[in-house]
This record gives structure tokens, sequence and C-alpha cells, in this order.
């Protein structure tokens, strides 16, 4: 298994922290050194090599959203593997730091050869053409991006729904909230197993110390808190090892009890 960045992203503090206890966001802020000018959290791939398959999760931003991401294809090339060798690409949700990346400069897909792995809540979700008049002014962007984005790789797409084993190994867990149809993997290996939770665990900080706050960046605020709070216990009382999107290169770790939270600890 190998984590493949595909940038940063360069995102206002209350893209996340809107709404939180502003004491307690200030001091954890200072404590973790982040900057009252924004964030610029980084963005993991994970790239599965198992016999003859190449298994991509998610695809990052491709080259319309943001100049400091898009970097997949640079990133896949120092590991030799070129985008046609990439059998399946496996989506946790369809953001634009997610799903965008699946067109190239000429928007041909990138992953010419590949078979897309999405949940069926989540498609139907940004393929509803309700979604982009209900979804809110600052996210409509995003609506109008993922419906084009899938509708360029519909012949290709597969869609499976939670708590299948959608490819060998590979098993969905539901994780709503931060999209409708979020989804985070189980990837087991004999006895070992680890979890992708793409955005269900949005960053390293806040949501270990305070799963139960509601994120900002959630679409159902409410739904993310639940979600996160409960695959962070279990994450904890398991001791099975996470990888995350947007956590520090390369986003590979575990949770630990500290406290009244929880932290997350590098491996």
């Amino acid at each position: 298994m190998d984590i493949v960045s595909d940038g940063h992203l360069r995102l206002p503090a209350s893209f996340i922290f809107s709404g939180m206890p502003e004491v307690e966001i200030a001091e954890l802020m200072q404590r973790h050194g982040l900057s009252k000018e924004g964030l610029q959290p980084y963005c993991n791939l994970t790239l599965l090599r198992q016999g003859d398959r190449t298994i991509l999760f998610d695809v990052g931003s491709g080259p319309n959203f943001m100049d400091s991401a898009g970097k997949v294809v640079d990133a896949l090339s120092e590991i030799d593997v070129d985008p046609g060798d990439v059998t399946d690409v496996v989506f946790t949700h369809a953001h634009p730091d997610h799903i965008w990346g699946v067109l190239d400069d000429f928007d041909d897909p990138l992953f010419s050869e590949a078979t897309y792995h999405i949940s069926e809540a989540e498609i139907d979700y940004w393929t509803d053409p309700n979604t982009v008049h209900t979804i809110g002014e600052a996210r409509q962007a995003f609506a109008a991006g993922a419906a084009r984005n899938l509708a360029a790789i519909e012949d290709s797409l597969v869609r499976f729904k939670p708590e299948q084993e959608i490819l060998s190994g590979i098993f969905a867990r539901a994780t709503p909230g931060h999209t409708p149809g979020h989804t985070s993997f189980e990837v087991r290996d004999r006895s070992e197993s680890l979890l992708v939770v793409g955005d269900a665990i949005g960053n390293h900080h806040v949501a270990f110390e305070q799963p139960q706050w509601e994120a900002n960046s959630d679409q159902d605020k409410a739904l993310g808190a639940k979600s996160r709070t409960s695959l962070i216990e279990q994450l904890a009382v398991e001791k099975t090892k996470l990888i995350g999107f947007h956590f520090p290169y390369p986003g590979i770790g575990f949770v630990e009890k500290s406290g009244s939270g929880y932290k997350w600890v590098a491996a």
C-alpha cells in the first residue's frame, strides 16, 4: 500500500471552526500550530496494489479546483504507476478534492482503464438536479462539478450499498454526514485491517479532541458529528490503523484515548 499526495488545500479557518466555542478553538489552534489566516490541509490518496488490480481511493482535485492541489499524476509517477494502470477507483464521496481529478486537462477520463465505485446514496444525491438548488450558495459549484464529473464516467460507474465487500478484502462502511453517502473503507489482509476514513474524520486536531462538536465542513453537521464520534470510539477500542485524507502526510496512524477526548498518533 502506498500513500500519494495530491498536494494541499487552502481554506479559511472558518470552513471547519465556524460555530465552535471561540475560546476553546483559539487555544486548540495555538496548541496545534494552526494559523488564524487559514488552513492548508494535506490531500492523501491511498493506492492499493492487489494481485492484478491497482486500486486508488479517491482521485484528488484535478486541474480546476486549486493550484495547490491536483498533483496526483506526478505523485503516481514517482512510484512508477501510470493513470492507465489503475483498474479501480473507489470514492469516499464526491466533493471537489476527492472526485474532480477524474478528468485530465482535456476533459477526458484520466484513469481510462478504471472501473469507478461509489455508494448509491452518494451518486443519487449528486446527480439529483435539485441538489444544486438546495445545497446552499457556498457549495453550488461542488454540486455542479460533481454532476459533471460523474456524467463523464457514467459508463464505468458501479454503485454499491454500504456494509458490503465491494472488492476482494475491501468493505464499505457507511459514515454519512460530511456528505449524504460518505463511505469509509475497511481494507483487510489476513488478520490485519485498516480503515480509509476519507473525510468522516476531517482533521487531526479538533475532530479527535472534540469529535462531538459540529464541524462547519460537514453538510449535515449533526449527522457528521454522530458518525465521527462513533467511528473514533470504535477505532480507539479496536486499535485499528487508519488513513486520514486531510491528516499530515502520509496520514497513517491510530486513535488513542486522551482525557475526555481522543488524539491521533502517527504511525
